[in-house]
């Protein structure tokens, strides 16, 4: 607007100059007119004109803009009021449903109470912050699992009153239940002093149901985790007031979907103790608003253990296979795409960007570092139920629609890293400590999703590594991070088949000896005999046997291990 006013104020000056020199040229020649100064008898050119009305255009654009800057603020001012008022009214809603713990206090002290008498012991209860609110929803749905933690407290968690006396411990037991807020969260404590977890009976019972190997070594954190388990109990006997890990599973499912966690910690002798998280309301989340390929999704607080970037080199590096698990606060995550747990099409795009963010979750001892493609912000979200079509999808908690009008979908991410098919889409680990003997790696290389993951499965099963990829040219960009030790390869895929990708395996001085079995629906002779002569192994047909798969798999690595 300067600009154009002095450019205006440089044309009426030039104008004017121009309209005197011409009308002095004139006085020049025609001496007999009179001596009168051209803009005193308002002789004006269309050009002086133009300018003049160029400059009250000019001033109307000020006075304008002027006005519009004045709505401008008077509109900031009415959203902000408009936004305070919104958020005293949806905290006088929250308020509504805010009902203090202390109601169902009456209730536990009873339990515990009729527990111990009836089976002869002494024990008292000891609430820690009664005063703490909760939303209705979630204390009606918190009531059961916390009647059966501390039925289980005062049943196979305290001793009887000769052990304790033995143990040098008083006589009545104490279950004590603590309750505070952290943010909008609030977490809660149950711990008993009594005997604590049996480990080796947990041990014991883990290898006898198969979840555990005889020879593997765990943590106690992690062994202590089998009780969460369906149907896991130590006990000889099930008993009307149930033992301690008997519907274990029951209570974590349920704290998990009032969105919460729980987190169990035990030292022989002097009790356990159960740590659960829960947020204060289920309409209202506090989450980190992502962005994943052209689709937002919110990821609740209370699901993500932090929030860390890492260089764009480094990921690329993971990705490969090249570079080791991402480090943070002393522990190895496992790096994986978001958009391709949730999607196995979607591939990650690192762009340009210097760093790209990553959101950092842990289930049991499994550790993963969720890349996003943009972290956009974090947000408080109103909660919308989900319709019939999406509700059977366990990993999503709900849906919001953000302030634009686009609806985003609220990821449950523990439960999404506790389905077994995330394990297809993780890179291999890469850990800080590598094992002695690394597994057999195996590469899967067909155009069906379905038989990849069915074929990964049942290898992982068997301890090997799997590595898939959807035709030929990914295989040989894989190929370039990872050598496999043997290759299951379909024929007929999109833009290179299973022929053109053996011929370049047998060309490749890397990878001519790398065994090779095609497993095609294609069993005529002309195929089978085309496929021996490009240097195919073993061929199969479909469907096959998986004893008939693992028999060749087992006979091929036999035979490369006795080559010289």
């Amino acid at each position: 607007m300067r600009r154009l006013r002095d450019q205006l104020r440089q044309l009426e000056t030039e104008t004017e100059t121009q309209i005197r020199s011409h009308y002095e040229r004139e006085g020049a020649e025609d001496a007999s007119g009179p001596a009168f100064d051209p803009l005193e008898l308002d002789r004006f050119s269309t050009l002086q004109q133009l300018s003049r009305s160029l400059a009250e255009t000019v001033n109307d654009l000020v006075s304008l803009r002027d006005l519009l800057g004045g709505y401008q603020r008077e509109s900031a001012d009415l959203l902000t009021q408009q936004a305070r008022l919104a958020s005293d009214v949806q905290d006088g809603l929250l308020r509504t449903r805010m009902v203090p713990f202390v109601q169902v206090v009456p209730r536990l002290h009873r339990l515990v109470r009729q527990t111990a008498e009836s089976l002869g012991k002494s024990a008292r209860l000891e609430v820690i912050g009664p005063e703490v609110e909760l939303d209705r929803s979630i204390l009606d749905r918190l009531a059961a699992p916390l009647e059966h933690l501390l039925r289980n407290a005062v049943d196979h968690g305290l001793e009887a009153p000769p052990e304790r006396a033995a143990a040098g411990k008083p006589a009545a037991g104490t279950v004590t239940l603590a309750l505070s807020r952290e943010g909008n969260e609030v977490v809660i404590h149950l711990s008993d002093d009594g005997r604590g977890l049996d480990l080796a009976a947990i041990r014991t019972q883990a290898v006898a149901r198969g979840l555990l190997s005889a020879q593997a070594e765990l943590e106690a954190d992690a062994l202590m985790q089998f009780v969460f388990e369906p149907g896991f109990t130590t006990l000889g006997q099930v008993t009307q007031i149930s033992g301690r890990g008997v519907g274990l599973d029951v209570v974590a499912s349920e704290i998990k979907a009032a969105n919460g966690t729980i987190d169990l910690s035990s030292v022989p002798g002097q009790g356990a103790r159960f740590s659960l998280r829960l947020p204060l309301t289920l309409a209202i989340l506090d989450a980190f608003l992502v962005r994943v390929g052209t689709s937002v999704y919110a990821l609740p607080h209370a699901s993500v253990a932090g929030a860390a970037r890492i260089g764009r080199e480094d990921l690329a590096a993971i990705y490969q296979g090249r570079g080791r698990d991402f480090a943070y606060q002393g522990h190895a995550y496992r790096v994986a795409y978001l958009g391709r747990l949730l999607d196995p099409d979607l591939q990650p795009n690192l762009g340009e960007q210097r760093w790209l963010p990553l959101l950092l979750a842990r289930v049991g001892d499994l550790r993963v570092a969720l890349q996003v493609d943009a972290l956009i912000e974090s947000a408080r979200i109103l909660v919308k139920p989900l319709g019939a079509q999406l509700a059977s999808v366990r990993w999503l908690a709900g849906g919001t629609i953000l302030p634009d009008g686009r609806v985003a979908l609220i990821l449950d991410v523990l439960a999404l890293l506790r389905s077994g098919a995330v394990h297809d889409y993780l890179p291999p680990s890469q850990g800080v400590a590598v094992a002695a003997s690394q597994p057999v790696c195996v590469m899967v290389v067909d155009d069906s999703l379905t038989v990849r993951r069915v074929t990964a499965r049942l290898l992982r099963r068997q301890k090997y590594e799997v590595i898939t990829a959807k035709d030929g040219v990914e295989a040989l960009t894989l190929f370039d991070a990872r050598r496999p030790d043997l290759v299951l390869l379909d024929i007929e895929m999109p833009r290179m088949d299973g022929y053109e990708l053996t011929r370049h395996i047998r060309r490749s001085e890397r990878l001519r000896d790398l065994p090779i079995i095609m497993i095609t629906s294609r069993a005529g002779p002309k195929h089978r005999d085309h496929a021996l002569a490009l240097g195919v192994n073993r061929y199969l047909s479909k469907p096959f046997q998986e004893s008939e798969l693992l028999d060749e798999i087992t006979s091929l690595l036999a035979e490369r291990e006795q080559q010289p």
